[in-house]
């Protein structure tokens, strides 16, 4: 007669048959996740060099040694693959110029950071190019997702130069009467420039212009209050060369 499993050891080998399938999902679905950052960050390296609008499902399958159909299972289309490309992009440029600088107090410190923060980036992007960049001059007139994903990181970053300028009035670091649009708009100017003189037309000499342009808008609308000390030092067009 054969001996009944006890329902206890039944109960124990059923959840550690589903403990091991549980297991087993985790570990296919973090391959899976790790798999499709390196699709993202092999396709980010190439827009970089030949835009978004370069970017193929049959190039990058080329790049990172998979089958088509590989890479199509992570990504549906190659609409899809270009917006994780910006999203990952504005997310490399958050972590390396925005969030560094709010650890600078609030006022001119940290929009003194986050434009010499901004200008690292510009300093690496001179030599490599930027998505954001090629990016506009690519789908400047189109509409559709990669277009609004464009514009929404270029837009999001902005906004946060924006309040920066804001912050610095307040604390009294600009003048009362400064114009914060116009402050804004003028940093933002300083760096297409840059890129343009820099990166196309690779004239001598663009960085420090850019730097002596944005100490000339903190001397037009400099306030009276005391400013703490920024010490992070400049990027300099013999620092550029070096890279």
């Amino acid at each position: 007669m054969p001996v009944a499993t006890p329902p206890a050891k039944k109960a124990t080998t059923a959840t550690r048959a589903r403990s091991s399938a549980v297991a087993h999902e985790g570990r296919a679905m973090q391959k899976g996740q790790q798999t499709k950052q390196a699709i993202v960050d092999a396709a980010m390296g190439l827009a970089t060099q030949i835009g978004l609008e370069g970017l193929s499902i049959g190039l990058i399958a080329e790049v990172t040694h998979m089958s088509k159909s590989g890479v199509f299972a992570h990504f549906g289309s190659r609409e899809e693959l270009q917006i994780s490309v910006v999203r990952e992009y504005f997310r490399h440029f958050e972590r390396d110029v925005f969030y560094p600088a709010m650890a600078e107090p609030r006022g001119l410190p940290r929009l003194q950071a986050l434009f010499s923060n901004w200008m690292r980036q510009v300093a690496l992007e001179i030599q490599s190019g930027c998505v954001f960049i090629s990016g506009a001059v690519e789908f400047d007139d189109r509409t559709g997702p990669v277009r609004d994903a464009l514009a929404s990181s270029v837009k999001t970053w902005l906004a946060a130069v924006y309040r920066a300028v804001i912050q610095a009035k307040e604390c009294g670091h600009l003048n009362p009467d400064a114009d914060e649009q116009q402050i804004a708009f003028g940093i933002h100017g300083l760096i297409l420039a840059l890129h343009y003189e820099a990166r196309f037309l690779k004239n001598p000499g663009s960085v420090d212009r850019a730097n002596k342009g944005f100490a000339d808008i903190l001397r037009l609308y400099g306030g009276n209050a005391s400013v703490p000390a920024f010490t992070s030092r400049s990027v300099t067009s013999k620092s550029v060369s070096r890279s």
